[in-house]
């Protein structure tokens, strides 16, 4: 399992052009107008993780298979999209269908590039997207509340429990603050948060779009952002959409490392985006390795293991008996899995084990 992030923000920010870089690709025209992108374009891109290649090394794997991520290009925003302006309704109904929200917000300045509200403001471009998603969800909540009130009158104790949560988050948003600001008391509210799918409950992830000059440290826009993210249980990171492009084209590894260092950077976006969006939405990654393939797979965390092993097929869960289990540390350091055998670091694990992150896992289920 990968996870899915939509990019958004205002019209010409530089969203195509950075999911282009992103995904190695044509696909999504990168061009000086609003709206050139209007079918949201999906890229899948492999996760790098130096883990799996250290472990398909070790084991002699034939076929390395890292975990994939959609990045999902949606068309650009403007004032009044909840209300259908522009091609807001489009907008809205495709950020329902993602895990997280990576929000690019323009930190540069380029007089050929015009900006849909006329001048470079990062804070107020972010103030905006957020206001519609905002009016969106109380909207959905408004609507949703004549329903739960005809439940209470029928004695549906649900509907209580959700009535109490639906008022809540309707004095946040009306407040001005996104529904990420309420925390969950528990699991199972946190259930019942997930249910009323609302988009400003979506985990954030503001992409600063910076010059090339400013990628390493990014400036006093980028710093801005760095703050408002703090503030509301968000996460912010820098990227020069220009560079990342620039980057793309260069196939060799090394080639690509060397042009990295001289610029001061330590990776590609691409590496920071998917590190800020692994920690964002709590994911972790286990392997499965042997001769034929060594391949990643991507879970929440906490996750069980039977549930672990359904994410490669259903049959796995439902017939799972247990787990052979090798952490990562212990694969590398006693050479593979019969040198970890040996040296009594390879564990049964049942269906209460929750996996952990690097774990070589080798399923054992019932047909």
């Amino acid at each position: 399992m990968g996870f899915k992030c939509g990019i958004v923000g205002l019209p010409n920010v530089g969203k195509s052009t950075l999911f282009n870089a992103l995904t190695n690709t044509a696909a999504a025209a990168a061009a000086n107008y609003p709206f050139c992108t209007i079918e949201p374009n999906v890229g899948q891109v492999p996760v790098p993780d130096q883990r799996l290649l250290l472990l398909a090394e070790i084991a002699g794997s034939k076929e390395i298979i890292p975990t994939q991520l959609s990045f999902v290009d949606i068309a650009g925003l403007v004032r009044g999209a909840s209300q259908g302006e522009g091609l807001g309704n489009q907008f809205l109904g495709n950020i329902r269908e993602v895990d997280a929200i990576i929000h690019v917000l323009r930190c540069f300045e380029d007089d050929d590039i015009t900006h849909v509200e006329g001048v470079i403001d990062p804070i107020a471009d972010a103030e905006t997207v957020e206001t519609e998603l905002m009016l969106s969800d109380i909207d959905s909540l408004t609507k949703r509340k004549s329903g739960l009130e005809r439940r209470i009158r029928g004695q549906d104790k649900e509907a209580k429990l959700l009535m109490v949560l639906v008022d809540r988050m309707l004095e946040v948003l009306e407040e001005g603050l996104p529904a990420r600001n309420v925390i969950a008391a528990d699991e199972e509210e946190q259930k019942l948060i997930n249910e009323l799918q609302l988009l400003t409950a979506k985990p954030v992830l503001y992409v600063c779009n910076v010059s090339e000059e400013d990628a390493a440290e990014g400036n006093d826009k980028s710093a801005r952002v760095a703050e408002k993210a703090a503030t509301e249980n968000a996460v912010s990171v820098n990227i020069s959409a220009a560079l990342e492009s620039e980057i793309a084209q260069l196939d060799d590894p090394e080639e690509q490392k060397a042009f990295l260092e001289d610029l001061g950077l330590g990776e590609t976006g691409l590496g920071r985006v998917i590190s800020a969006g692994y920690n964002l939405l709590d994911l972790i990654t286990y392997f499965t390795v042997g001769p034929k393939e060594a391949r990643a797979w991507t879970i929440p965390k906490n996750t069980m293991a039977p549930q672990a092993a359904g994410v490669i097929h259903t049959d796995f869960e439902k017939g799972f008996i247990r787990s052979e289990t090798i952490a990562y540390e212990d694969y590398i350091e006693f050479k593979g899995e019969n040198g970890s055998k040996d040296a009594g670091k390879m564990r049964l694990e049942g269906k209460e084990y929750v996996v952990l992150d690097g774990d070589v896992l080798h399923f054992r289920f019932a047909n």
